[in-house]
């Protein structure tokens, strides 16, 4: 396959002629379908930094095979790790210049209104900031680009853009970014409104993928304790916003009513839950960091939480988001002399009992 792959080199480059072009491009998306293929495309750099290079095709056919070839790559760790990794200068096949950096050739075509090649872009970005070892060095690109957090968010929540695309890949790349304390510490700037622009997207109808992205941002966001006490005040309101895509259509009797978050007092009958079970997972989970606190324990208690878990617990059926739910209840049912500790994340747990709490949730 080495030999095969480095005869089509020739034609997979910017400058061939374009029928054998297309062919060439069309035979390596097709390899990128299989584990092997993947395999001998990874070990072959010049073919990656040839595929890189073919994002600019003045062909959008062959651009967009190129790009597609690029998702497949990068949704392996060690093809996302080779696409970062590799030696643009050495590795550029002779008569032909370098070509950008994966990572800036991508925020070219998402900031770039009229280009056809943003959503494959958004899902490269995404796939190559899933590994964890990859996300420091993937901000510092693009901080280094000219384009800031400011202008990807603009991007991402200005559904009309680009007419071309959808942008929904920009909510995972987020999320995967999120995961590194600078990004979340832009997201939590309290002078700049980044976190209350993203909010509404927990219960995006239209895309599962923006959804998922948007609410692992906030997750991660959610680790920041210092910052509770502002994401669920008035300024932010981030409890209705969690709460609302795990509440159903059940009624409540008027005491109880009054005291839930406004956007759930009285939902529709059709009112439907999140149906991604792990996105529901991933809500409850959020909502227990923001259980850290004692003040922010009561705050929670106050607003009616538990009826809508109770409701939930119910009606759930995956097995981890029970057990999501679960730990989230028993914490809000107890009393705070039960509970005896401010801050849960302070609580040393005996190293006995932490492995035996691990393998009871595996096992789950």
């Amino acid at each position: 396959m080495e030999h095969a792959l480095n005869d089509l080199l020739k034609f997979v480059q910017i400058g061939a002629r374009l029928d054998l072009k297309a062919l060439a491009v069309e035979h390596v998306l097709g390899l990128t379908g299989t584990p092997e293929g993947l395999e001998a495309i990874c070990n072959n750099p010049a073919l990656l930094v040839s595929l890189i290079s073919l994002l600019d095709d003045t062909s959008i056919p062959i651009a967009k095979d190129a790009s597609l070839c690029l998702v497949n790559i990068a949704a392996q760790e060690k093809g996302a790790n080779e696409l970062i990794k590799v030696d643009l200068e050495q590795s550029c096949p002779p008569l032909q210049r370098p070509p950008e950096d994966i990572v800036r050739q991508c925020l070219t075509h998402i900031f770039n209104k009229d280009s056809k090649l943003a959503d494959q872009c958004c899902m490269i970005l995404s796939n190559l900031s899933r590994p964890s070892h990859l996300i420091e060095e993937i901000i510092n690109v693009i901080e280094k680009s000219g384009k800031s957090f400011d202008e990807l968010i603009e991007v991402f929540t200005r559904i009309e853009f680009n007419k071309n695309a959808r942008f929904h890949y920009l909510g995972p790349v987020l999320s995967n970014l999120s995961q590194s304390q600078r990004v979340r510490r832009y997201i939590l700037d309290k002078e700049k409104c980044v976190i209350q622009r993203l909010l509404p997207f927990t219960d995006y109808k239209d895309s599962l993928i923006r959804r998922g992205g948007i609410v692992g941002t906030l997750k991660n966001c959610c680790f920041e304790s210092e910052f509770h006490d502002w994401l669920l005040s008035d300024d932010v309101d981030i409890l209705p916003r969690l709460l609302l895509p795990l509440a159903g259509p059940e009624e409540f009797d008027d005491a109880d009513t009054d005291k839930l978050p406004l956007d759930l007092q009285y939902l529709p009958e059709d009112k439907l839950r999140e149906d991604d079970p792990d996105i529901r997972t991933i809500l409850l989970e959020a909502l227990t960091q923001l259980c850290s606190k004692k003040v922010n324990r009561e705050l929670i208690r106050s607003k009616n939480t538990y009826l809508i878990l109770r409701e939930l617990h119910k009606w759930e059926t995956d097995k981890k988001a029970l057990l999501a739910c679960e730990n989230l209840v028993d914490i809000l049912i107890r009393t705070e002399d039960e509970i005896m500790e401010d801050n849960l994340k302070e609580l040393q747990v005996p190293n006995d009992l932490a492995t035996k709490f691990d393998k009871f949730n595996s096992e789950l």
